[in-house]
């Protein structure tokens, strides 16, 4: 694990500890429960994908550790409309303060702008923020088999399940590609940037393709930049990509999305 995703880690485990003196689990677990307006993320992905059409996870994100601030004219209202207006299938939220500049109410105000499925983007390593995602909304949440040992990804795993959501499983290499596939998710998320020297590569996702089994649903996530790069990965048969920074430099980011997904 490298030092910025511990540090984040760390983090998290603090976030969650003070969250929970102001509030119980129960409690959360009471108003989760009490939401029956789950959006199915995995049925707006596999629909898109049956209409012959890329599916696309298009992300809502003001900055990041290594970039800064990406967009400075942020707002969640109107990127999520002009996402959802141009052939986005599903939105990715980022709700990480610290290191993201995310929200919880950027969350809540891109969901209620459109009716897409919402991932709440975020480093999950407790249970505690996995009942707090659907207290907020979220369709779907995030596990990063870079942060989380077997057990607790299939802690989690099971406790969003149970909670209606989807699951978006995350792997850099072969040995987290053997983790995940130990989990339920169809949802299976290949992140082209090694966490170590943090380049980016199309490479990456095309060198695990043969080891995962029929049934999985592959999302290529970062360094999708240009129509060749979505060519590249249609043509081995990878029809789901989750990008954001590509769409928040552009002045409206739903156009860039038509522009480089369906044009």
């Amino acid at each position: 694990m490298n030092d910025i995703l511990a540090k984040i880690l760390q983090t998290k485990k603090e976030e969650v500890a003070a969250a929970r003196q102001l509030r119980s689990e129960a409690d959360l677990l009471r108003e989760a429960k009490s939401r029956k307006d789950v959006r199915g993320f995995v049925r707006a992905l596999n629909y898109k994908i049956s209409q012959g059409q890329p599916a696309v996870i298009a992300e809502v994100k003001k900055a990041s550790p290594s970039k800064g601030v990406i967009r400075e004219n942020f707002n969640p209202t109107e990127i999520a409309t002009s996402y959802a207006a141009h052939g986005a299938a599903c939105l990715s939220v980022l709700t990480d303060m610290q290191y993201f500049q995310g929200a919880y109410d950027h969350l809540r105000q891109a969901r209620a702008a459109c009716a897409l499925p919402v991932l709440r983007k975020d480093f999950m390593v407790d249970t505690y923020q996995v009942i707090h995602a659907r207290a907020i909304g979220a369709d779907c949440i995030l596990l990063i088999v870079a942060a989380l040992s077997l057990n607790q990804l299939l802690e989690l795993e099971a406790l969003a399940h149970e909670l209606g959501m989807d699951v978006l499983v995350e792997v850099h290499d072969k040995d987290e590609l053997d983790t995940a596939l130990q989990l339920k998710s169809s949802l299976l998320g290949i992140n082209n940037r090694n966490l170590r020297t943090f380049e980016t590569s199309l490479q990456n996702t095309i060198d695990l393709l043969d080891l995962i089994p029929e049934g999985k649903l592959i999302i290529t996530e970062s360094g999708i930049l240009n129509a060749d790069d979505v060519k590249t990965m249609r043509d081995h048969q990878v029809n789901a990509f989750l990008v954001g920074e590509a769409f928040m430099r552009q002045p409206d980011p739903g156009v860039a999305l038509e522009q480089l997904f369906f044009n």
